[in-house]
């Protein structure tokens, strides 16, 4: 059992928000704080993620399923709202799958109960590709990356998980050697094993192919008191691109 990073903000019927892959739970603090008003929300650190622990050996969505389960029992949380984004929608999934009696809705962000053919091979290539043992400039890491992935939003997300160590250089946050080794556990599908009927939101990116329209059956079948929402005007990280759009749709689900 491992303790997992977290902040907390509000009072209420908890809300739990899990981020995804290169994330931490910084991406989503500006949202966890307007739900803040009603809900007692705890924004999580993955492990392997943030400034939760590094763990090596098998990392797959049974296994972060767990880490939730683990972190309510520690909080004394025994029913939530569960908000996952991508890799974080995954587990939230899982652990709905898994323990659907600690579920009150669930809320999954662009990303669907099916494998992923992968899109992250040159993200983690170039992440690799940086030596953090003669690293001496973070201008140098913004330049390397940005060279090699042309998109300096990305970029910028990424260098996030870039910090000083104690001898004054530097080190990732996330366990990099780890989620490269683990990569295809990241993109299969969650285990399967029964449904959810309790009420869930799943909303996508109109710019997204996350979710497909032929995935909405499949989904309907697993998450059977589900609905499906689409967001204009934003691509895969939708809490980036459409914040208040995001929050509006879920407060609205969680009051209905």
């Amino acid at each position: 059992m491992i303790q997992l990073n977290y902040k907390s903000f509000g009072q209420g019927f908890p809300l739990i928000i899990i981020h995804g892959l290169f994330g931490t739970l910084d991406n989503w603090q500006t949202i966890a704080k307007l739900f803040a008003e009603k809900y007692s929300v705890f924004i999580l650190d993955l492990r392997n993620h943030g400034r939760s622990p590094h763990v090596d050996g098998l990392f797959n969505y049974s296994i972060l399923a767990e880490d939730i389960k683990d972190f309510m029992e520690q909080n004394w949380i025994y029913k939530a709202h569960l908000l996952g984004h991508s890799m974080g929608g995954k587990t939230a999934m899982q652990f709905a799958l898994n323990y659907p009696e600690m579920v009150e809705k669930l809320v999954v962000v662009d990303i669907a109960p099916k494998s992923y053919k992968g899109g992250h091979e040159k993200i983690l290539n170039a992440l690799n590709s940086l030596d953090l043992n003669t690293l001496t400039d973070r201008k140098f890491a913004e330049a390397h990356l940005l060279k090699l992935l042309h998109e300096n939003s990305t970029v910028q997300f990424l260098l996030k998980n870039l910090s000083r160590n104690k001898e004054g250089g530097f080190e990732w946050k996330m366990n990099l050697s780890n989620l490269i080794e683990n990569y295809e556990h990241i993109l299969d599908n969650i285990i399967i094993e029964n449904h959810f009927d309790q009420p869930t939101l799943f909303i996508k990116g109109d710019k997204s192919d996350y979710i497909l329209e032929k995935d909405y059956n499949f989904i309907r079948s697993i998450f059977t008191n589900s609905k499906i929402i689409e967001i204009k005007e934003a691509g895969h990280w939708v809490h980036a691109d459409q914040p208040q759009e995001l929050y509006n749709i879920v407060y609205d689900f969680l009051n209905d």
